[in-house]
């Protein structure tokens, strides 16, 4: 049996490289990730992020002893986070090691921990270092706006979830408003539902006849558990109970555009100013996602 024949040596480098041929070795030769290859990857980040926590033992460095905050609003790399003792909002960044470890991007909600950088950003806020993301108690997702199989968090640990619906101007979207409850449940939250707008009924009769289904539907819901508010900013109707169901329970307000979130919410605590609007936790615009909340106290 014949063997190969072998090429001549070429000894000439220099017309190789202009030749491009060593070029071509270069790719040949590129290494390549397969399954194992990046689990081995992964795991070497989280030996060398638990060798950096085993370092910064016994020093202020230590995780336990930085201060704990609450992500407000996140956007691109960066998050805003209002610091638990002093109220103050910090702009941070997420340690880049912890950020390809965790399962989850940060979302609004997050309770993080942070270090101080000790600098100041053009806006003259204090700028800080996310270390650690707390464990969820609630999550709440969404589907992807494409094939609708991936579920995107976008707000952790509330406690229930304030699901606003117009009984006129805009109609009620009955097959939203399931959506939503199902996600509220799913994501361990309570569901309540508001129906708004009711003093539309004194319009006319059409408007009354409209209002009086909207009420009966919302009477369903009812029967099956779930907690409802019939409320109407303008008259001040079901505004004590609302406000007695948001006191001391961090909420997520949800509902469509024109029911009423804000308006709501500034006659349930007056001295808020929600602009209208104001109230949209979940905004996307091309591939750029905002995630934004603050938190208003109900007295």
């Amino acid at each position: 049996m014949r063997g190969r024949k072998k090429h001549p040596r070429e000894k000439d480098l220099t017309d190789r490289l202009l030749g491009g041929a060593l070029d071509e070795d270069r790719v040949e030769q590129r290494e390549r990730f397969g399954g194992r290859e990046a689990s081995m990857h992964r795991r070497k980040m989280r030996q060398t992020a638990l060798q950096r926590t085993s370092d910064a033992e016994g020093s202020d460095a230590d995780l336990s002893t930085l201060p704990m905050g609450r992500v407000i609003q996140v956007y691109s790399l960066f998050c805003d986070v209002e610091g638990e003792d002093d109220g103050l909002v910090r702009l941070c960044v997420i340690r880049g090691t912890m950020a390809k470890l965790e399962a989850t991007a940060t979302i609004v909600g997050d309770r993080v921990r942070f270090r101080e950088t000790g600098s100041l950003d053009e806006a003259g806020r204090r700028e800080a270092i996310v270390e650690q993301i707390e464990p969820r108690r609630t999550v709440l997702t969404r589907s992807d706006s494409f094939k609708a199989i991936q579920q995107h968090p976008i707000v952790a640990n509330a406690d229930q979830m304030l699901i606003v619906a117009a009984a006129l101007e805009p109609a009620p979207r009955w097959a939203l408003i399931d959506r939503m409850l199902i996600a509220a449940q799913a994501g361990g939250m309570i569901p309540l539902i508001c129906l708004n707008k009711l003093d539309l009924a004194g319009r006319d009769a059409a408007a009354a006849s409209t209002c009086a289904e909207a009420s009966e539907t919302l009477a369903y819901y009812a029967g099956l558990g779930i907690g409802v508010i019939e409320a109407s900013a303008e008259s001040r109707r079901g505004l004590d109970e609302m406000r007695q169901r948001l006191v001391g329970r961090t909420t997520v307000v949800a509902g469509h555009s024109g029911v009423g979130k804000s308006t709501l919410l500034n006659a349930v605590q007056p001295g808020l100013n929600l602009r209208t609007g104001a109230i949209s936790g979940y905004h996307q615009k091309g591939t750029h996602t905002t995630t934004s909340a603050r938190r208003y106290a109900i007295e």
